[in-house]
């Protein structure tokens, strides 16, 4: 008399005529009445439909108690009501069985020693085993009722995990958006300051790349493609502010400009790149970025040809933190994030992660 653990239980004579539960309580009296037919006086078919029937009004009792009163006192179990049910009703509709089953006129089973014979083997036969299946239906239905919560508490742990992962990648990115600002925005002050003739053209520039990069910010995730556009843009407004002290390329296989990336994971390599190693050179230098695809796997590399890394340096900077943590959280703990010297002097910064393409 198994039940379904699905998450909406069927409720009345839905519950009761469950496909499941119809199944186990026919093939399980059905082979009973065989073997009991096999030396029944009245032929096996007989022996047949009285077993079967006598399977399924336990099945209407024991769901009927499963539902039934719907709120019982504290003292009293629901499962042992229904298994008293089901042992109740097993002498009850033998009696009802054999009463109906007499012919007109002839007198009752229980003065004909054959037919009370067959009648206390049904109705011992049904005491001793019925209860015995209503108890294995209940302890089934204990343990998917259990495996069904467990799932349930597995989804729902999932779900907030994921909720987790996303509030602590929007914070990040939150993070982003100021970080980036401030350090661009010092670097228009410091060409204003200076009186240089490209203040104002730069700023023009800067108000239009900063139109188009901002809303960006926030998005959950960006192609490789558009990120390089921003780098792109970036590297050009500073060019325009150091035209002799900075020079710089970018390339990218065609196959990794669909991949998906998090917002500005590009632009936080470049800018670092020009903050700490092209800046703080007297003959400036080179940034060179590189974009490729490795099978599985994506790769960014951004080399600069500045002063390289200091000793009195600790750490990876705001920026380059908050890429790695972002990085971890969109990718998983294989995600890398690398800073390197690079020979004769400068910085290599490489990320490395799977290689996903965006959605449709």
């Amino acid at each position: 008399m198994p039940t379904s653990a699905s998450t909406t239980k069927p409720r009345g004579l839905a519950l009761a005529f469950d496909w499941r539960r119809l199944r186990f309580v026919l093939l399980f009296s059905g082979a009973l009445g065989v073997l009991i037919g096999i030396g029944w006086n009245s032929g096996m078919f007989s022996a047949f439909i009285r077993v079967v029937g006598l399977g399924l009004c336990a099945m209407l009792a024991f769901s009927l108690f499963e539902q039934w009163p719907p709120r019982l006192p504290r003292w009293c179990a629901r499962w042992v009501l229904q298994v008293l049910a089901v042992a109740l009703t097993m002498p009850i509709v033998t009696f009802a069985i054999y009463v109906a089953s007499t012919a007109d006129g002839a007198p009752p089973f229980w003065a004909d020693k054959e037919r009370l014979s067959g009648f206390m083997m049904l109705a011992v036969l049904g005491v001793l085993l019925a209860p015995w299946a209503a108890l294995a239906a209940l302890i089934r239905q204990k343990e998917a009722l259990a495996r069904h919560q467990a799932l349930s508490f597995a989804l729902e742990r999932s779900e907030l995990e994921r909720q987790a992962v996303d509030a602590r990648l929007h914070l990040l990115q939150a993070q982003v958006a100021p970080h980036f600002l401030f350090n661009t925005l010092a670097n228009v002050q410091a060409l204003v300051d200076s009186g240089s003739s490209q203040a104002s053209p730069l700023l023009r520039s800067l108000t239009a790349y900063l139109r188009a990069a901002v809303p960006r910010l926030h998005e959950p995730a960006a192609t490789l493609a558009r990120e390089l556009e921003l780098c792109r843009a970036y590297l050009a407004l500073m060019h325009m502010r150091i035209p002799d002290r900075l020079q710089y390329s970018v390339r990218a296989d065609e196959s990794a400009l669909s991949l998906v990336c998090p917002p500005m994971t590009v632009l936080t390599l470049v800018e670092n790149a020009v903050r700490h190693g092209i800046d703080p050179s007297e003959e400036g230098g080179r940034i060179d970025v590189e974009v490729q695809r490795d099978g599985d796997r994506c790769r960014i590399r951004v080399v600069d040809t500045g002063i390289g890394l200091q000793a009195s340096s600790s750490g990876l900077g705001t920026g380059l933190a908050t890429l790695r943590e972002r990085l971890r959280l969109r990718f998983g703990d294989d995600a890398q994030l690398r800073i390197v010297a690079h020979a004769p002097h400068g910085v290599c910064a490489q990320a490395e992660f799977a290689a996903r393409e965006a959605g449709p």
